[in-house]
């Protein structure tokens, strides 16, 4: 039973945010702050907000929202796509998208939200920056290379390439020791103890403790390893469907690509994981599937690592990972 006096559905676009209560109906408001305080003035005592996670957009109302003493949860676009389905319903628009989160929520338990830090907020628009300008150097590189397979016919155009790969590397190196050194004024032992686990680099260990608040936000590996999105699905029905297995894919696709990456080295230099790779080719399943379970199991042992404060301990470390 739903415990809030009422409860709103938020749909967001750049623009303005449509809202359904579940008693009032439908409004509307700009996506600005003068919208954000006039939604809170129509907001009783005992309400619940719910909207999608929507990039940039859904950010800033939660916030606000949150820090104004409303409970606040954002979920999965794709839970409440689902759910919408099931009902069949054909009808799509922005009223009728807030009416369906408001729906979904009264029918689910959503998670209450918990605001980002400065530093965790921090933190996340530095990797999304990186990630902009990662994709812009290896665009330059690719045209770098494409210059001397043709004999560099001009001489500016492979220097201009040549310094905008530069200032790339410099912004890169930028973000990078930025994102160290406030990830340092509060989780230096974490950082520590999770780069000591062998595939696990700086980059993947820095948004491993931005992306779980120092691993407070879960409190079992499972749960974990189920928000990034690598827990594998079985596709099997009787006798007549028989497919490969394959993960998720719902989660956090930042961090299951950087645990991905880190799932080669892993296979390379991590006991546990080597072993485990080995054993599932062994079997005749792909590589990738083994790899995802290399994934997985790297970050079970990140997880036992970090909430348990020992070092990592090839010997140890795998009766800790099993939780």
């Amino acid at each position: 039973m739903n415990k809030y006096k009422e409860t709103f559905g938020v749909d967001i676009s750049k623009d303005v945010f449509d809202v359904y209560g579940s008693v009032c109906g439908h409004s509307q408001f700009k996506n600005e702050a003068s919208g954000f305080k006039q939604f809170l003035k129509s907001l009783s005592q005992n309400s619940l907000v719910v909207m999608e996670a929507t990039g940039y957009y859904h950010y800033r109302l939660a916030q606000f929202l949150y820090k104004n003493g409303i409970s606040v949860s954002v979920v999965n676009p794709l839970s409440v796509k689902r759910f919408v389905q099931m009902k069949l319903a054909k009808v799509k628009t922005d009223k009728s998208d807030a009416q369906a989160i408001c729906d979904y929520a009264l029918s689910n338990q959503p998670p209450l939200y918990n605001a980002l830090t400065d530093v965790q907020a921090e933190c996340l628009q530095l990797f999304r920056l990186m990630d902009s300008y990662l994709k812009k150097r290896t665009a330059t590189k690719n045209k770098l290379h494409g210059e001397e397979a043709l004999g560099i016919p001009s001489r500016y155009a492979y220097r201009s390439l040549k310094r905008d790969l530069k200032h790339l590397n410099m912004e890169v190196k930028g973000i990078e020791d930025r994102l160290l050194e406030l990830v340092k004024q509060e989780q230096q032992q974490q950082l520590t103890l999770l780069t000591g686990i062998p595939g696990i680099g700086i980059k993947t260990a820095l948004f491993l403790v931005v992306i779980t608040d120092g691993f407070s936000k879960f409190e079992k590996a499972s749960q974990l390893c189920s928000y990034v999105g690598i827990t594998p699905t079985i596709r099997e029905s009787g006798s007549s469907v028989r497919g490969r297995s394959r993960i998720s894919k719902v989660g956090n696709k930042k961090l299951r690509n950087l645990l991905f990456l880190c799932a080669f080295n892993a296979c390379k230099h991590n006991r546990g994981c080597r072993m485990l790779y080995e054993r599932i080719v062994a079997k005749g399943k792909s590589k990738k599937l083994a790899l995802i379970a290399v994934a997985n199991k790297l970050l079970k042992q990140a997880f036992a690592i970090a909430t348990s404060g020992l070092p990592y301990d090839e010997n140890y470390v795998s009766v800790l990972a099993r939780g």
